[in-house]
């Protein structure tokens, strides 16, 4: 298989936060039903197309935030002022009560 050498792989379980569920959630949303907006292999491509040092600072479940970002982005589903405004409401309001 391709790839970079990255090291033994930890195995154990882990914990993941709501965000992190919430990130999966949306993209099983998007790629799966009638009404899917893109499809594992724009995903994952998404990922690959980030840059190495983006690749190397982000997490896993970032990664895939990125990618389905740029996406919807690419496919006209909103612009990235859109989005920025909509993220910067969602920082605000989180500061403000907290996650829920």
């Amino acid at each position: 298989m391709g790839g970079l050498e990255a090291g033994p792989v930890d195995l154990t379980e882990a914990a993941y936060a709501p965000w992190q569920k919430r990130v999966k959630a949306l993209a099983l949303l998007l790629i799966r039903g009638d009404k899917a907006q893109m499809n594992v292999d724009e995903l994952r491509r998404g990922i690959e197309d980030l840059a190495p040092e983006d690749y190397e600072r982000l997490g896993y479940y970032e990664r895939w935030t990125r990618s389905i970002a740029d996406i919807l982005t690419e496919k006209g589903l909103f612009t990235a002022e859109e989005l920025t405004v909509k993220m910067a409401e969602v920082e605000k309001r989180w500061q403000e009560q907290g996650p829920k």
